[in-house]
């Protein structure tokens, strides 16, 4: 069977990888867990894709790139690109929420970078000023297993005079 040429408006799956960065494996699951509508087919059945699709592709890696959990990504993806943002409350507040989230991250993780920077600086690095050995996810989920008086984490204990950003939300 001939391969149909495609029109210059439309994309194969390869070519779409190659344009967003996202695997085709990738881009098949985002359509199987219906993040990306199922797309047309030629008559050989191979896949075939439009300028929006590219589009949804890329609005998906970015609210990716920001943490958003696949699931809470599906009420944005619905929305068109052109659609008024008044028009969504619901999703401008959550974005809002979301938002606030990512800046209480940055100013967490600069705690850190401020941390180091001064250890740098002193050319003194104390094991016991920042427990963090065998840690492996969020500070909140060994907080029950701390012992009494031993640091967790230096974000959580503050030891920096540098407070969160604040935002204009």
């Amino acid at each position: 069977m001939a391969v149909q040429s495609i029109s210059p408006d439309s994309f194969t799956i390869k070519q779409v990888a190659e344009h967003t960065g996202i695997s085709e494996d990738t881009i098949r699951y985002y359509e199987k867990i219906a993040l990306l509508p199922r797309a047309e087919r030629k008559e050989n059945g191979h896949r075939i894709y439009h300028k929006e699709d590219l589009d949804t592709i890329r609005l998906i890696s970015c609210l990716k790139k920001t943490g958003m959990p696949l699931d809470e990504m599906r009420p944005f993806l619905k929305v068109s690109a052109d659609a008024n943002a008044e028009d969504y409350p619901e999703l401008v507040e959550k974005m809002i929420r979301h938002r606030a989230s990512i800046v209480e991250q940055i100013a967490s993780l600069q705690q850190v970078v401020d941390f180091i920077d001064l250890k740098l600086k002193q050319g003194k690095y104390q094991p016991k000023e920042c427990e963090m050995e065998g840690m492996t996810g969020p500070p909140a989920d060994h907080a029950k297993d701390a012992t009494p008086g031993k640091p967790i984490s230096t974000a959580e204990l503050r030891y920096f005079s540098a407070s969160p950003s604040e935002s204009p939300y």
